[in-house]
């Protein structure tokens, strides 16, 4: 859903809510107009499948994200103005008929029922409005820097207007362009919070992938969202910023998920990239949910979670037809965060506080946890056969996985494989002693000098 799309259909449930308080002119009309119409809509989206739109779970905290994200977030936007609408509808239907002035007393109780819902949906209406934007790089003088950037487009890639940040002190840096996890992982909110370091000697491009953030709008058609146009996509994204910036090449980093297309991506067009790091690799996405989900359950059983341990053996070992399953199997694991991460840390970079920056709209604030669910959905089930030991013996660019020591042992075991069976120009594996999955967010000023030596060891290699 865009902006103007919440727009209209807040605007709409107004003026059905009225019609049908006008039409009705009972106050039975405030629990059957909205009935009606979360039973109509659900019977109409029957065929829409996707954890925001498939049945209720209530079983586990990321069935009840979904929910809020999906049906939650529908209710905000539909429920909440029909509700409004339908009041003022009877109230001045009653006020034509020509009613008994009401009791002085109630006739402002009504009014102040009433002010608040109304303030709410004014509020809302105001929220959808805001627009997007990125700060100004400043200078030492308070204002905006001269010959930096700071942007947010949209470009057409693979048929789809896909979100780019731009955030640099110097439009003339080389350009580095990062790759978030998921699928269906926003980073702009995360790189905000946590990227300030790598902006002072790169142009960093935070990319929204279709599906995710900003870019959740381009989700459908979900046929052609695969792996395979990912790849392409994120190719596209590399030739749009050499020739907005005028380079030959661009640093590309991978996080999680990212890594996956991020090396696809060198492995198809290594010409147009100086380096490749990955940071939280992924090799072997399913091999390493079987041993993530191993770990969890010994644990779980080592130090006596017996509800955990439980609910894991009912799960049983993955893969899952339900995509909701996984984070329990992989992420329910307390150690993976529970260390002390690097000094200049910030949490607001964490999902979802890290989607309350002022980059996104308020509608894409609202379904940015839907996008990692739906997105997910769509992606992760394609990613069954993929083994980088296998697939990817050589990329023709210089190698760098950074990896955390705190990382679950199912991603560094095969990260570490495949790192020692793969070719490469160079290759060099980095350990930061306090992060986990997320070295850039864990340790953000060491992972801005670890890409600085990248950087400068590329321009060496050039002469």
């Amino acid at each position: 859903m865009t902006t103007v799309e919440a727009l209209i259909t807040v605007v709409a449930a107004l003026a059905v809510g009225f019609a049908a308080g006008w039409l009705m002119r009972s106050r039975w009309a405030m629990l059957l107009a909205p009935a009606v119409f979360m039973l109509v809509f659900e019977l109409a989206r029957m065929r829409v499948q996707g954890p925001t739109v498939d049945g209720i779970r209530l079983d586990n905290l990321y069935g009840v994200m979904a929910l809020v994200a999906g049906r939650g977030v529908d209710a905000l936007l539909v429920l909440l103005p029909m509700v409004v609408g339908l009041v003022y509808g009877i109230a001045l239907a009653k006020r034509l008929q020509g009613p008994p002035e009401p009791v002085r007393k109630r006739h402002w109780l009504r009014r102040g029922f009433l002010a608040l819902p109304t303030l709410a949906v004014v509020a809302l209406v105001a929220g959808i409005l805001r627009p997007a934007s990125t700060e100004a790089i400043l200078g030492e003088d308070g204002e905006p820097l001269t010959g930096s950037v700071a942007e947010l487009v949209d470009v057409q890639i693979g048929g789809h207007d896909q979100s780019i940040m731009l955030r640099g002190v110097s439009a003339q840096s080389p350009v580095l362009l990062f790759l978030e996890g998921g699928p269906g992982g926003t980073a702009l909110g995360r790189i905000r919070n946590s990227g300030e370091d790598l902006e002072q000697n790169f142009v960093v491009a935070t990319w929204d992938q279709r599906g995710t953030g900003k870019s959740y709008d381009a989700l459908e058609p979900r046929s052609t969202l695969t792996v395979e146009q990912m790849v392409d996509d994120t190719l596209a994204v590399t030739n749009y910023l050499r020739d907005r910036f005028d380079e030959q090449k661009i640093y590309l980093v991978g996080s999680s998920w990212g890594t996956i297309i991020g090396t696809l991506a060198v492995q198809r067009s290594p010409e147009l990239f100086h380096a490749y790091v990955g940071t939280g690799q992924m090799v072997d996405p399913f091999e390493t949910d079987k041993l993530m989900y191993a770990e969890s359950l010994a644990d779980a059983v080592a130090s006596g979670d017996d509800g955990t341990a439980d609910t894991l053996r009912q799960l049983g070992e993955p893969p899952y037809a339900d995509t909701l399953d996984y984070p329990v199997a992989i992420a329910s694991n307390a150690k993976w965060m529970d260390f002390e991460h690097g000094e200049d840390y910030n949490a607001a970079a964490e999902y979802p506080a890290s989607l309350f920056v002022g980059e996104y709209t308020l509608v894409e604030q609202l379904r940015g946890m839907a996008a990692i669910a739906e997105t997910f959905n769509v992606l992760y089930p394609q990613l069954s056969n993929s083994d980088f030991r296998v697939d990817v013996p050589r990329l023709g660019v210089p190698v760098y996985l950074v990896e955390g020591s705190h990382e679950a042992a199912g991603r560094e075991t095969l990260a570490r494989e495949w790192f020692n069976l793969i070719s490469a120009p160079s290759k060099k594996y980095v350990v930061f002693e306090s992060s986990g999955h997320t070295p850039p967010f864990d340790e953000p000023g060491r992972f801005a000098v670890l890409m600085d030596d990248v950087r400068i060891a590329a321009a060496t290699a050039a002469g």
